[in-house]
C-alpha cells in the first residue's frame, strides 16, 4: 500500500535514555544520548488492519527491495521539504553511514541499510554514503532473540570496527532499516565517535518496532 498521509512525530531520546545502565557497561558516559528519528511504526503482534499492513511494510524494508526503499525514501524527502522535524536530521552536508551486516560464508543477503542510504542520497537528502563502518563478528538480531537474550550494547560494540580514514567527517547520520531497542545504533555511534571525535552523530531508522503496543493507529508516524 502507498504511504499514508504523513503525521510525522520526531522521537525523543527517551528510549536510549532508558537504557543508560546498559550503555554504561559498554563504556558510554551515563549522560550520553543519541538523537534519533523514525518514520514508520511496526506492530509484530497486532491484529488490526493497520498492524497487518505494518508487517507487510516491514518485510518489504528488510528484504532490501530497491523499489520499495526508493518509494519510502521519497516520502522522507517530501517530509523534509515540507518542514517536518526530519529536517533536523537531513541536510546536504550530512554523511550517511549505513549499519553494516556481518557477512559469513553463507549466501549473501541484500544489505537493506545501505540500499536505504543510497535511496535517501538519490533524493538529495545527503551528500554522500560512507561504508567504513564494518561488522567483524555476528550478533543475533534483537527481533529474533528472546527478550532476556537480546544482545547488549557492549556485544554490538565489539562486533563493529571502523575503517581508518584520513578524511574528516563532521556530520554523521547512522542509517538502519528497523530499530528495536536502539542498542545497535548506540554501539555504532560509540565506534564512529572514536574515529571521528569531533563529529555530530545522529541516527535514523525507517521503521520503529512497537513491541509493547498491540495495535498501532497508523503506519506513518
Amino acid at each position: 500500500p502507498p504511504p499514508e498521509h504523513p503525521t510525522m512525530t520526531k522521537h525523543s531520546n527517551a528510549q536510549i535514555h532508558d537504557s543508560r545502565a546498559i550503555l554504561s557497561t559498554a563504556g558510554l558516559p551515563a549522560d550520553y544520548l543519541l538523537p534519533f528519528a523514525t518514520c514508520y511504526a511496526y506492530s509484530p503482534k497486532g491484529e488490526s488492519e493497520v498492524s497487518q499492513r505494518s508487517r507487510q511494510l516491514c518485510a518489504r524494508v528488510k528484504s532490501g527491495s530497491t523499489k520499495w526503499l526508493r518509494s519510502y525514501a521519497s516520502t522522507v524527502h517530501q517530509e523534509v521539504n515540507h518542514g517536518s522535524a526530519l529536517g533536523e536530521f537531513f541536510a546536504s552536508h550530512i554523511t550517511l553511514v549505513p549499519i553494516p551486516k556481518y557477512e559469513s560464508n553463507a549466501a549473501a543477503t541484500p544489505w537493506a541499510a545501505r540500499r536505504l542510504a543510497l535511496a535517501l542520497q538519490e533524493t538529495g537528502l545527503a551528500s554522500e554514503v560512507w561504508t567504513g563502518l564494518k561488522r567483524v563478528s555476528s550478533v543475533e538480531r534483537s527481533s529474533s532473540a528472546w527478550m532476556w537474550e537480546r544482545p547488549t550494547v557492549q556485544q554490538h560494540y565489539h562486533s563493529f570496527a571502523v575503517t581508518p580514514s584520513s578524511k574528516e567527517i563532521k556530520n554523521i547520520l547512522l542509517i538502519d532499516d528497523v530499530i528495536t531497542k536502539g542498542r545497535t545504533l548506540a554501539a555504532a555511534a560509540m565506534r564512529m565517535q572514536e574515529m571521528f571525535p569531533k563529529a555530530d552523530i545522529r541516527a535514523f531508522a525507517l521503521v520503529r518496532t512497537m513491541g509493547f503496543v498491540l495495535d498501532i493507529p497508523r503506519l506513518f508516524e
